[in-house]
């Protein structure tokens, strides 16, 4: 028996517990343990009935990780719930924690279900591209029907023990499943209770037009198939479910899980899985434990540090909110309570958490007020000299140990460190925005920055729900120096022949949300075009440089806020429709440099574009700003846009091969060294043999 499954006999009951700590993912050990254990069991005249549990935190909440992408040892997931199917002694399970993918498929296969309060039971595979392959597709639509079976698979969202026991997924709640378990096995023994076998717990459907309005429901509300092929095949399989015999259902669910494991889509969205994980382990930590924050201070209460501080006090933190005056302090203070209002109406937060969250809430107006805070971020204007007096008159009141963040998307965090007696305690928390809906925080390290200060960092993203990336110190960390290098591109293809619109269009259909043009207008124009100001007198006037972008800030079209930017926007309206205006605007700019337009196409914009980007992340790593590629990629996903389905644009390298990358990018320099030059990084993949993902694995 191996370690990671126990077993213990007594009067007629066998209690299998699974210990396969942290979340007794159902690795092959565990497999292979749980099905020796159960024909143990099955073999013993002595053992009546059976029990499963698990020790620690949680159910099994999955299949391990480390296995993705490798063929399954055997037994595999189904053939053990296809064993445990036959079991002819009944089998009595114990949930707690999160009972998720496979650790629900196996659930689904016993006579009965015991859960703990607030236990989470789902089946997220479709989140990785997949569908639930362990016979999934099959049980939980005969045991709940097809309507709320397709709801759990197709959003991947787990749902309560308490929804679940309405619904007739789990049959009994417990404080105390494992005891509750264990009551009921020896219940049945002594002929007090019943307890079914699994085989005996089979729905046959009886209404057939009712599962088949479901189906054809649920493929209405499909998106493009050929994006995200799994949503359409977990209908089918569902249908199948309803059509087919049982085993020729499992069959057919098998045949489609292995169909889907071999697409691009999943192999990428497993990468975005894996990427996220990888992203908790930065380098820098070492052993060192977070510091304990509790109070923070949060400088600025504009649109950024409102939601900062909205997020904190979500999570738990008392904050308090500093700003220069009183009306300003009032501004920012409403700004929070309309975040907290709008989150009330879209049902996120009921009205007495709202109240629970404003008790922990404090606004000042002197920066004394900070000297009991652990931590202090700082949001305000992004000017060097303003956030270096900030940190400096901070590093004079907080308390020794307080941590100092700030909130900069660019500035050098070296040099404002400089600025206080205290480097090791300054740290880059870059956050998006809007802060509620973005789950991306860059961890800016310094040269100094002390490795419990950068373990406080991820322990607070932890806390606020969100994932944290590490990056070093360079103008515009990870993030924004992939989206300058993608900007430029897409700048000098303005210059070449094509319009914002079919630029637009092209990366819209390669996957982004928006497109570039689209995401100028919506944050503005006017905050691109005041950092390319302030970066003028340090601009190579060798370089090629784009103006199209200043020409129409100087005639006033700053984006939706205006009315009109590369779009034109209705009064109020969010929805803009393209202007032949800026047509003009962009052939004056060609004509006064000689351009002479050439047609450019979907692909070309599509090639481009992702050229830079992956270029740009090479030269990122060589420069160690960011620790892997898959870091690279995980910022792209979560804080710009990038289609989570396709990977990152580090992996779409690799999908196309390092070397046709490079080669093109030498096609591309001929026109512009600069820019398009490869960095060296990509002639010692090429060497070696090598994809930027075998770096993910260094």
């Amino acid at each position: 028996m191996t370690e990671v499954v126990r077993v213990n006999r007594s009067d007629g009951v066998a209690t299998i517990t699974i210990d396969n700590p942290p979340v007794n993912a159902l690795g092959h050990a565990v497999r292979k343990g749980l099905l020796a254990a159960l024909e143990a069991a099955w073999s013993d005249p002595d053992v009546r009935a059976i029990v499963l549990c698990a020790a620690g935190r949680t159910w099994p909440a999955g299949a391990d990780i480390r296995e993705f992408g490798k063929p399954p040892g055997e037994p595999s997931l189904p053939a053990l719930c296809r064993a445990l199917s036959k079991s002819r002694k009944p089998v009595v399970v114990a949930l707690h924690g999160n009972v998720l993918g496979g650790g629900l498929e196996l659930a689904l296969v016993a006579g009965l279900r015991i859960a703990r309060p607030g236990t989470q039971l789902g089946l997220p595979e479709v989140s990785l591209g997949i569908l639930p392959g362990g016979g999934g597709t099959q049980r939980l639509p005969r045991l709940i029907g097809a309507k709320p079976a397709l709801g759990m698979m197709l959003t991947g969202l787990p749902i309560t023990a308490e929804r679940a026991g309405d619904l007739g997924l789990v049959d009994v709640l417990a404080d105390d499943p494992d005891a509750a378990a264990d009551r009921a096995a020896r219940a049945w023994i002594a002929g007090e209770a019943d307890l079914p076998l699994a085989s005996e717990r089979k729905v046959t459907p009886t209404d057939a037009e009712a599962w088949l309005s479901a189906v054809a429901e649920a493929r209405r509300g499909l998106g493009p198939s050929g994006r995200l092929p799994a949503p359409a095949r977990i209908v089918d399989c569902v249908e199948a479910a309803l059509l087919l015999p049982e085993d020729e259902g499992h069959a057919f669910e098998r045949v489609a899980f292995k169909e889907l494991l071999a697409t691009p889509q999943s192999a990428a969205l497993r990468h975005a899985f894996l990427a996220e994980r990888r992203a908790q382990r930065p380098s820098g930590v070492g052993g060192a434990s977070p510091r304990e924050i509790e109070h923070v201070g949060v400088v600025g209460g504009g649109f950024m540090g409102a939601g900062i501080a909205t997020a904190l006090i979500g999570a738990g933190y008392k904050v308090t909110l500093l700003e220069r005056d009183a009306e300003a302090l009032a501004a920012g203070l409403a700004r929070v309570a309309t975040q907290h209002e709008r989150a009330v109406e879209k049902g996120r937060l009921d009205p007495e958490m709202r109240e629970e969250e404003w008790a922990r809430i404090e606004g000042a107006t002197q920066v004394e007020a900070f000297h009991p805070v652990d931590m202090v971020i700082e949001a305000a204007f992004e000017d060097e000299a303003v956030k270096s007096g900030i940190l400096a008159e901070l590093d004079r009141v907080v308390k020794p140990g307080a941590i100092l963040a700030t909130n900069t998307s660019y500035l050098d965090i070296n040099r404002l460190a400089d600025a206080t007696s205290r480097p090791g305690d300054v740290i880059g928390l870059h956050f998006f925005s809007p802060v509620h809906a973005m789950k991306l925080i860059e961890v800016v390290v310094t040269d100094r920055t002390e490795p419990d200060v950068v373990a406080t960092g991820f322990a607070v993203a932890k806390r606020l729900g969100k994932v944290a990336v590490r990056a070093g110190v360079c103008d515009g960390f990870i993030g924004n120096r992939m989206l300058t290098a993608y900007r430029t591109a897409t700048d000098f293809l303005l210059e070449d022949g094509a319009s914002p619109y079919e630029v637009d269009r092209a990366m819209v259909a390669f996957g982004f949300p928006l497109g570039p043009y689209q995401v100028l207008d919506m944050a503005g124009l006017d905050i691109s075009w005041a950092r390319r100001k302030w970066l003028a007198a340090a601009r190579d006037p060798t370089r090629r440089y784009v103006a199209i972008g200043d020409r129409l800030c100087e005639a006033g079209r700053l984006g939706q806020k205006a009315g009109r930017g590369y779009y034109l926007y209705s009064e109020g309206g969010r929805k803009g429709v393209e202007d032949s205006e800026v047509l003009k605007l962009i052939e004056a700019e060609r004509d006064a440099k000689g351009i002479v337009a050439r047609p450019v196409s979907e692909r070309e914009i599509q090639k481009r574009a992702l050229a830079a980007m992956a270029n740009e992340g090479a030269r990122i790593l060589e420069e160690k700003i960011a620790e892997r590629p898959s870091d690279i990629d995980l910022v792209m996903m979560m804080g710009y846009g990038f289609p989570r389905w396709r990977g990152g644009p580090m992996l779409v390298a690799d999908r196309e091969d390092p070397l046709m990358v490079r080669d093109r990018l030498r096609d591309y320099a001929r026109e512009d060294e600069w820019f398009w030059r490869p960095a060296p990084l990509w002639d010692e993949l090429i060497k070696n043999g090598r994809t930027f993902d075998d770096l993910n694995a260094d």
